[in-house]
């Protein structure tokens, strides 16, 4: 637990202060601040975040510590709200505003609790609700993940808010809007009529797959653009300046393939094909662009995108320079945006007392046990060897695919050693302990793949392996390309797959003795040799899916399965469910490395 978190000390900025916690943050002069003060110039500063997933305090639940990552990021609103402080020490409480772009009530033990242990209720408060209030949003932007808990929970949600949730393109039955689509904020520069600013949400068309059983016969999700295209006229009437809030990343491209008919990532066709936008904060992609600058086709005026890194590891900012004009009104004469890095700032001890108690009872509940294992299972040797631990995470996989498809097919799953250091105590096992074999928040899919194109991607797998000469011993480290001190370049665990089938074994060796390309030998479903043409369901985490990794095939795939279910849920899921994890039930050697056929032999 942060100093912050066991003292609950704050202190309170004065301008000078505050500004050198933004320099700290990163934070750069803008084109607004280069223009002479007068009269009638003012600049107006727009903060954003998105998909917070349920990211409070700067907590890692599966690892019980502070959180920390390889680039040393920090995470949660606490941290966010020290440097919106900031901001609005500098820049004027009232001439700033505070919005975000989606995803806040899932992904981590916190968010999961107060949905599904202990549901909220309008007494119950979500503590994402709590701590974006005391912060003092002013709109969000609806994201996908936000109806994975269902309709019911979303509204309790939005109703313990205290600004609006916004989604223009998310309409009920009738075709009306289930949610606003927008709200109007007012902003008084001393000395100038009031400023409108118009914030326009906009969704993600995926929710109606990714989420059909939840939004099915009761909302419908039509693309960003059209929607934009029906809004924004109306705004520019009513406002004098236009901010999107879009749950939809910059770059085109979509996961469902041609499942609907609009693009799953369409921020910058925003930009590009509608008139009249200034800014867009950009979300979903879970990418980060400080700033990107898209030009409209229809005016030439330039459109400013900007994506803050997600879970609360960066604010943005988007700054206009504006001049009040008299007759003609309020003008729009520069625009710009930054991210502000939150690892700068203490949490501000104020969001972590108000919600201390609920992060308690979720750290109790990660700690508690879930269930039984009747025997241990290490994932120390799965970079190596077939495990029953990779083998369990491929069996949940399976069964979550093979109960969600309507087309029969023959149902693989796709793992990967995630964790070297993941292990399943024999006895009692908690939600940690399960957490602790999926350690990335990947969400499951699930795709048609033949035999030959199964066959190219196990290919591409073994060439996480060296090629040797004869059949050992080796160590590990001799036989894998993973990284080490003398070779840091090496493939990642996490880039080595291996496939298991759920009704039937997958068989098949990986000769390390032959050249990449030709090493999968003997491959067979069920006792029968795969032919090209044969067809499988194959699940596979979304990472991977989307192009992680570079296997062939696998993002181009038809999509049989997309429900953004994390991965890491469904076996915590499982275990609650069973109460017992027996590897005897489904663990089996189905794959070995060999050289010229025979069996390789590691010694770690």
């Amino acid at each position: 637990m942060s100093e912050s978190m066991r003292t609950g000390r704050r202190t309170v900025l004065a301008g000078g202060a505050a500004a050198g916690v933004l320099a700290a943050a990163g934070f750069r002069p803008t084109a607004a601040d280069a223009t002479p003060a007068g009269d009638r110039r003012f600049t107006l500063t727009v903060m954003g975040t998105t998909d917070l997933h349920g990211n409070v305090l700067n907590w890692d639940y599966f690892n019980n510590r502070e959180f920390d990552d390889s680039a040393h990021n920090d995470i949660g609103l606490a941290k966010i709200s020290s440097l919106v402080d900031a901001v609005r020490t500098q820049r004027g409480r009232r001439n700033t505003l505070l919005i975000d772009a989606g995803d806040t009530i899932q992904g981590t033990p916190l968010a999961y609790y107060y949905a599904r242990i202990e549901p909220i209720t309008r007494r119950r408060i979500h503590p994402m609700a709590a701590a974006m209030n005391a912060i003092g949003y002013d709109a969000a932007a609806l994201g996908n993940h936000e109806f994975n808990y269902g309709i019911e929970l979303l509204r309790t949600y939005e109703h313990q808010l205290d600004f609006p949730l916004l989604a223009a393109n998310a309409l009920d039955a009738h075709g009306r809007p289930a949610f606003r689509p927008f709200t109007i904020k007012t902003v008084r520069f001393p000395g100038a009529p009031p400023l409108r600013v118009a914030i326009l949400g906009l969704t993600n068309p995926g929710i109606a797959i990714w989420d059909k059983a939840n939004v099915e016969g009761r909302m419908t999700f039509p693309g960003l653009v059209e929607q934009a295209a029906r809004y924004v006229p109306l705004l520019r009437r009513l406002a004098d300046v236009v901010v999107v809030a879009a749950h939809s990343g910059a770059d085109t491209s979509s996961s469902y393939g041609d499942a609907l008919p609009w693009p799953e990532n369409a921020s910058t066709l925003v930009a590009e094909q509608v008139p009249g936008v200034d800014a867009i904060l950009v979300g979903h992609a879970h990418a980060e662009i400080p700033q990107r600058l898209v030009t409209n086709a229809a005016t030439g005026k330039q459109v400013v995108l900007t994506e803050p890194l997600f879970w609360g590891k960066r604010l943005s900012l988007i700054e206009f320079g504006l001049s009040w004009t008299g007759r003609h009104g309020w003008r729009v004469d520069s625009g710009s945006a930054q991210v502000l890095n939150s690892n700068t700032v203490p949490e501000d001890p104020k969001i972590v007392r108000m919600l201390t108690a609920q992060h308690d009872k979720v750290v109790a509940y990660v700690n508690s046990k879930v269930g039984t294992s009747t025997a241990a299972m290490s994932a120390a040797t799965a970079r190596y060897e077939d495990t029953a631990a990779l083998d369990f995470i491929n069996r949940v996989q399976a069964e979550e695919v093979q109960k969600s498809i309507t087309e029969t097919l023959p149902v693989l799953s796709i793992a990967a050693p995630f964790n070297r250091a993941a292990a399943i105590p024999a006895g009692d096992v908690s939600v940690r302990d399960v957490a602790g074999l999926y350690i990335f928040d990947n969400t499951l899919l699930a795709v048609r793949l033949t035999g030959a194109q199964l066959k190219d991607y196990l290919e591409k797998s073994a060439g996480y392996f060296k090629q040797v000469s004869g059949p050992g011993p080796f160590t590990p480290d001799q036989v894998t390309n993973a990284p080490t001190p003398a070779a840091p370049n090496g493939t990642p665990d996490y880039n080595y797959d291996v496939v298991a089938g759920l009704d039937a074994p997958l068989t098949y060796d990986i000769d390390i003795a032959a050249p990449v390309g030709q090493r999968i030998r003997g491959l067979a479903y069920n006792g029968v040799p795969v032919a090209a043409d044969a067809a499988f369901a194959v699940a596979v985490n979304n990472y991977r899916q989307s192009g992680g990794g570079g296997f062939p095939h696998i993002s181009t795939a038809e999509v049989l399965y997309n429900r953004q279910v994390e991965i890491r849920q469904l076996l915590i899921d499982w275990t609650t469910a069973a109460g017992t994890i027996d590897p005897s039930t489904f663990f089996s050697m189905d794959w070995k490395l060999v050289a010229g056929g025979t069996p390789v032999v590691i010694t770690p």
